[in-house]
């Protein structure tokens, strides 16, 4: 029922799907103790997305032995979005992934997930936005109505959506929803089968190496500010239980932010080394425009960290559109202790 319809491949699309598909790095081989001599623990990790340029920075925390360091034997994996990394992680099939703050305040919030918890940002603002090409006559969210568009299911910027049209003044019953898979949306939209689809509004550089057409990006920040993107989470029972763990976890993950934004060539290069089939320009061109989101207002403050107040803005935003069947608490969905301090 989710499969999207085939189109026809040509050479030049198998060559567009190449640059966003690829396959998720192994466990480290050259060494299984870590500084202390003891043995490293193994994690798998989820990307949030894919494997895209904005995700390089996971690949960069094992590749420069941040991982290593903090005593973790690292196994990366391609993330489908916001709901199947939530369902991956509470199922136990990995130990941490990134995930869009307002997916899971909506998975949460009508009961679609639980037993998951924040416990760094990655993003201050929302990445979450609608990505098409010129020649699609789309310019504006008014322009959405009437058009078909791609993504997973269970991604922020598809189950956002509705929020977003409403606070955009978009008639979301004239907009139709196809199903994708991550790796795959790009070369959808380069084929001409959708007129847009999901993206973060970073995917801007590769969207147009896949297409070979200038990008339109509508991103959700525009008419709602005060959202975070992605968060880092784990199971809650991870975090009770291993929480020195989990900080040690997410302080080797925020040295590999940090390092990937102030070197995004070196990045981008580290990215296509662990995933062949990725394009180096534009991972570093996306972790540029990626940047301004990481540290946003809060240039100042230590990477990762998480404002209550903001998240019960959040929180409002949703619930005054009418997209939460139940009330939430900032500290529901995020566990303060082990976030980052400011």
């Amino acid at each position: 029922m989710r499969r999207l319809t085939r189109t026809v491949a040509t050479a030049a699309l198998a060559t567009a799907l190449a640059l966003v598909s690829g396959c998720s790095s192994g466990s480290d081989s050259s060494d299984s103790k870590g500084a202390d001599g003891a043995a490293l623990e193994k994690v798998t990790y989820l990307t949030s997305f894919g494997n895209f340029g904005r995700d390089s920075y996971a690949w960069v925390a094992k590749e420069k032995g941040f991982f290593k360091d903090a005593g973790f034997d690292v196994e990366i994996k391609p993330g489908q979005g916001t709901g199947a990394v939530i369902q991956t992680i509470v199922g136990g099939q990995a130990q941490f992934g990134p995930i869009d703050l307002t997916g899971g305040l909506l998975q949460l919030g009508n009961g679609q997930a639980k037993d998951f918890v924040a416990v760094a940002a990655i993003q201050q603002r929302t990445m979450a936005g609608i990505a098409t090409v010129e020649g699609k006559n789309i310019a504006s969210p008014k322009d959405l109505e009437g058009k078909k568009l791609a993504d997973t299911p269970g991604s922020v910027v598809r189950n956002l959506f509705p929020t977003y049209a409403r606070l955009a003044g978009v008639d979301a019953t004239k907009v139709t929803w196809v199903n994708g898979e991550a790796q795959t949306l790009m070369g959808t939209l380069a084929s001409g089968a959708v007129d847009g689809i999901g993206q973060f509004v970073v995917g801007q550089p590769t969207i147009e190496a896949v297409t070979k057409k200038k990008a339109v990006m509508l991103p959700y920040s525009n008419v709602m500010q005060d959202l975070y993107g992605n968060v880092l989470i784990t199971s809650s029972k991870i975090a009770k239980e291993k929480p020195e763990m989990v900080k040690r976890f997410t302080g080797a993950l925020m040295k590999g932010l940090e390092y990937a934004l102030t070197n995004p060539q070196e990045a981008g290069d580290i990215l296509k080394k662990n995933v062949d089939a990725a394009n180096p320009a534009a991972a570093k061109a996306e972790l540029e425009l990626m940047a301004g989101y990481v540290r946003s207002s809060n240039s100042g403050t230590q990477l990762g960290t998480l404002d209550s107040g903001r998240v019960a803005k959040s929180i409002a935003i949703l619930q005054g559109a009418g997209a939460l069947k139940q009330n939430l608490t900032p500290d529901q969905i995020i566990d303060f202790s082990l976030v980052p301090k400011a």
